[in-house]
């Protein structure tokens, strides 16, 4: 019985991690050398004073994807993959970037880490934010951990919500409904009042869905997932005077529904509801040649999954509590020292608290605190530019770490860049692998040591261009789960490796009415356990990816667009629940092709819609899951002044 219990609770703790993990137009995502970025390097910068790979999902872009959920935006993205984007409504999200397994791609929101306390892997949610509350998002590839800390072992993806903009307070709402019985409504206001700035955004999403798990067989009898989603963001800036400014934001998300057993398996009673909360507040000093910034915020998450009796879960009630809170302070100082140097630098503290109860194990009230300074300095002369940066870090579980990044770039009549970058990057063991009956209080961090190299080529300005690189990314420490043939069954250890690399390529076209791109992704890893054996799968990762998408401007009033991507083949873990026994399975590739219609019906009017899967393509993400088949969805948006 014992058995069975661990089996029951490993699997809520699967799903769990699912929930909380972890576009149809055309993705024409920006690397234009003259674009300002903030996410690379703390500061605004041009991209060609910055030799890493930065991709920006501009606001028009956003405005073109809102039939899409933010995991199916982001899955446009070459060197991507966002495992069960396209599973039901409410089913959780795997982000893999660059082949990294989940919880090793750090999310913000608004340039604050957004991790999950209380989830297995520290990763968080993105099925949490609406797509009207964004306005654009940058994603760094490659190591982030110097500026950024722990988890930005593969990159950042940092995702900036709607602030005011022009002077004046503008209004509009949206309603969109489609497949499903899906049906969006959102409202907001936007505006600046002399020196006061408001963004105010409100959204509603319901969703019958469709049986999240796959029946094998055959009957049909398994209930609709349904998905409801209640969020509010507020943004308010104020200027205090000419050179010192104050900011605040606040996010408010609640998510619930119901969830199959698991993999397979329906479940007519299980039922969740998801809150999560972020809070901010920052004030910023101008100063003569830089700025002095601190930033306070707060980020709290709680899971709660009940499951009445049933024939399915051995008529017996089970319920998992998880609640995880995150308290971050940074001060981040930018300053030039005269024409070829600039410099940034920073203090954070970061506080972690997670209580978790459920029907069969409960971790007490635990939390942990990591302190860290850092400072990069940024070289550049016209042609070349440098980087040259530290972080020392300070756990008071494990202990101190040190990372650091040293990147070169070469700029070339202001059109070609060759780029290398050599860094090292680091992920906290969670307080779920240090405290629960599975943990390991003597767990060290993972570190990696990453190399990069690749150029960027405007080979017409802002008409042609084309990218490339390369990388390799070696971890040492994994931290990994370690079965046990007693009671607890299992626990948290160092001792693997895991060694990835791959490369990434683009191109882009931009002409007066139409606009295309097209990429190819491949990754290839090893992971070595502490026994010594070595295997080659990377699980739920593909080692090929490549798309093309396309953009049409028929006329000033009416656009169209298609998105096309090849996802190889994969290698899922499925669970023999006799035996309790894992197997590997190898999920086959298949092709997915969306379209987006856009009609700008009067100044203020706009209508669109999402055709995606039009070829109907049947395909698994997860083993035991379903996927959409041919779906869409239609509305429209209305500017009120």
């Amino acid at each position: 019985m014992k058995k069975i219990h661990f089996v029951v609770a490993a699997g809520l703790g699967l799903v769990q991690l699912a929930l909380s993990g972890a576009a149809a137009q055309a993705q024409d995502t920006s690397r234009v050398l003259n674009n300002v970025v903030v996410t690379a390097t703390r500061s605004a910068k041009k991209l060609s004073e910055i030799g890493r790979d930065v991709v920006i999902i501009s606001a028009d872009q956003i405005n073109r994807s809102q039939g899409k959920s933010l995991p199916e935006i982001l899955n446009s993205v070459p060197g991507i993959t966002f495992s069960g984007a396209n599973n039901a409504p409410g089913i959780g999200t795997s982000v893999y970037l660059r082949g990294a397994s989940t919880g090793n791609t750090l999310i913000l929101v608004d340039g604050f880490p957004v991790n999950n306390a209380s989830a297995i892997d520290n990763s968080y949610d993105l099925n949490a934010f609406p797509v009207d509350q964004i306005d654009h998002i940058e994603i760094l590839k490659g190591s982030g951990s110097t500026l950024y800390g722990s988890d930005a072992v593969a990159g950042v993806i940092n995702i900036i919500t709607k602030h005011a903009k022009s002077q004046g307070i503008k209004a509009a709402f949206q309603l969109s409904g489609g497949s499903y019985d899906t049906f969006n409504e959102s409202a907001g206001i936007n505006g600046n009042i002399n020196n006061t700035g408001i963004a105010l955004n409100l959204s509603h999403s319901d969703s019958h869905g469709f049986p999240a798990a796959t029946d094998t067989t055959g009957k049909g009898n398994f209930r609709n997932d349904d998905f409801h989603q209640r969020s509010a963001s507020l943004n308010l800036s104020q200027k205090i005077s000419s050179n010192f400014s104050l900011t605040g934001n606040l996010q408010l998300t609640s998510n619930t529904g119901h969830l199959p057993f698991g993999a397979f398996a329906d479940d007519p009673n299980f039922a969740y509801t998801n809150n999560f909360l972020f809070a901010g507040l920052g004030a910023r000093l101008q100063l003569k040649k830089g700025d002095l910034r601190v930033n306070i915020s707060q980020n709290s998450v709680q899971n709660n999954f009940t499951d009445q009796p049933s024939a399915i879960n051995f008529d017996t009630y089970s319920f998992q509590k998880n609640s995880g809170h995150i308290t971050d302070a940074e001060a981040i100082f930018d300053y030039s020292l005269g024409k070829y140097f600039d410099l940034t630098s920073g203090v954070d503290f970061k506080y972690s608290a997670t209580h978790q109860l459920s029907t069969y194990d409960t971790i007490r009230p635990v939390s942990s605190n990591i302190a860290s300074v850092y400072s990069s300095l940024f070289f550049k002369n016209g042609v070349e530019h440098l980087e040259l940066g530290g972080r020392y870090n300070h756990d008071n579980r494990y202990g101190s770490n040190f990372t650091f990044t040293a990147n070169e770039s070469v700029i070339l009549a202001n059109q070609f860049m060759l780029f290398s970058t050599i860094s090292s990057a680091f992920k906290a063991p969670s307080l779920y692998q240090l405290t629960s009956p599975y943990g390991n209080a003597f767990l060290k961090p993972e570190t990696t040591f990453s190399y990069e190299g690749g150029f960027n080529w405007e080979i017409f300005s802002n008409i042609l261009s084309l990218n490339a690189d390369v990388f390799q990314r070696d971890t040492k420490d994994v931290i990994y789960f370690k079965s046990l043939p007693n009671a607890p069954f299992g626990i948290y250890e160092n001792g693997s490796k895991e060694n990835d690399r791959g490369y990434e390529s683009s191109v882009a076209l931009k002409l007066t009415r139409f606009s295309a791109t097209a990429y190819i992704a491949h990754v290839t890893g090893s992971l070595t356990d502490a026994s010594g054996l070595k295997s080659d799968v990377l699980y739920r990762r593909p080692k090929n990816t490549l798309g093309a998408n396309i953009n049409y401007q028929l006329n000033k009033d009416f656009a169209l667009g298609f998105n096309y991507k090849y996802t190889g083949d994969r290698v899922d873990k499925g669970f023999n629940p006799v035996t309790f026994e894992a197997f590997d399975t190898t999920l086959k590739s298949y092709n997915i092709i969306d379209a987006h219609l856009q009609c700008q019906a009067t100044k203020k009017l706009t209508i669109f819609a999402d055709l995606k899967n039009i070829l109907n393509e049947k395909y698994t993400e997860w083993l035991g899951y379903n996927t959409r088949g041919r779906n869409f969805m239609a509305g429209l948006k209305y500017q009120i002044n």
